[in-house]
């Protein structure tokens, strides 16, 4: 057995793009034009700006999954003259058009990524990892309580855990953040990927 079939195994069947797709439409339903100049966790990008790079996965994703193949220019709708959050939702009815009819949940066909072929399964668990940590940044953004679902950041935790190693870890992400042994898994998740969960909002008792 591959590790690419290895790492398939632990997203088939698992709908990790439509679950995180969910997510990240969450996030995004409690952002406003007005939160566009907010910092995020993302290193020198406000959110209008990281909300313009979910955008480029998104549509890099689909594009992957429909021509079976990666180019270097996705194509993103426009924004329509700074309209960002229809794009998004354009975006997402497109991804989830992409994935779920074509059956690639449970496919083992192969895509095209700069010449190397990759798992149809894997290049739809590392879009869904990509979507739900960026959904988890946009809600930190704005400073709402809204946390990466239990089973889904666990399923996610254990596809990154190898997915993402020290090689490859850069410059996508930033050097894991230590938590303590009763961290939660969405705690986990995010801190494995370079983010301090104690950023997110959280409500008074």
């Amino acid at each position: 057995m591959t590790a690419q079939d290895s790492l398939a195994g632990l997203v088939r069947g698992k709908s990790l793009t439509e679950r995180a797709t969910g997510f990240v439409r969450y996030a995004v339903s409690h952002v406003t034009t007005d939160d566009f100049s907010r910092p995020t966790p993302c290193d020198q990008w406000d959110l209008r700006t990281l909300l313009s790079h979910v955008n480029d996965s998104l549509a890099t994703l689909s594009e992957g999954l429909e021509n079976g193949r990666l180019g270097l220019e996705p194509d993103v709708p426009s924004d329509g003259g700074g309209d960002v959050l229809a794009v998004f939702r354009q975006l997402t009815n497109r991804l989830l058009e992409s994935w779920i009819c074509s059956g690639h949940d449970g496919d083992d066909r192969m895509i095209e990524v700069a010449g190397t072929p990759l798992h149809s399964l894997l290049l739809g668990g590392t879009g869904a990892l990509e979507i739900a940590v960026h959904g988890w940044d946009i809600a930190t953004a704005c400073g709402v309580d809204c946390v990466i679902p239990t089973a889904l950041a666990t399923d996610l935790y254990d596809f990154a855990r190898i997915a993402v190693s020290p090689d490859s870890r850069h410059p996508q992400f930033a050097e894991p953040v230590p938590v303590p042994e009763s961290a939660t898994p969405a705690d986990r998740l995010v801190a494995y990927l370079g983010r301090d969960p104690r950023m997110a909002f959280r409500r008074a008792p």
